[in-house]
């Protein structure tokens, strides 16, 4: 799996506005059926890692947790633990690149 093309296709989604991030956003994100797909940082804190978790598995939204607090928020420019994707085409490629 290429982390750094991972992380420059989070880039490119950021600034394309097809990314939502901070916690109650994504959640309600995962809810409304908005998110395809959400990054949780591998380091993040455990309630909200079981918050995000459960959401996305009761939802059925596929979690990745392959970046650490660190990268994803030098990814997106801006501190971040937990992410969701909201374009098909973008989630698309980041599982691609993935497997």
């Amino acid at each position: 799996m290429n982390k750094q093309k991972l992380a420059n296709i989070l880039g490119l989604a950021q600034r394309a506005n097809r990314i939502i991030s901070g916690e109650e956003l994504v959640v309600r994100a995962i809810q409304d059926g908005k998110a395809k797909l959400v990054f949780l940082a591998n380091d993040a804190a455990p309630n909200l890692t079981k918050k995000i978790t459960d959401k996305s598995h009761y939802y059925k939204v596929e979690v990745s947790t392959v970046f650490s607090t660190l990268e994803l928020s030098t990814a997106v420019g801006k501190a971040r633990k937990v992410l969701a994707i909201t374009d098909a085409g973008f989630t698309k490629k980041m599982r691609s690149l993935m497997e």
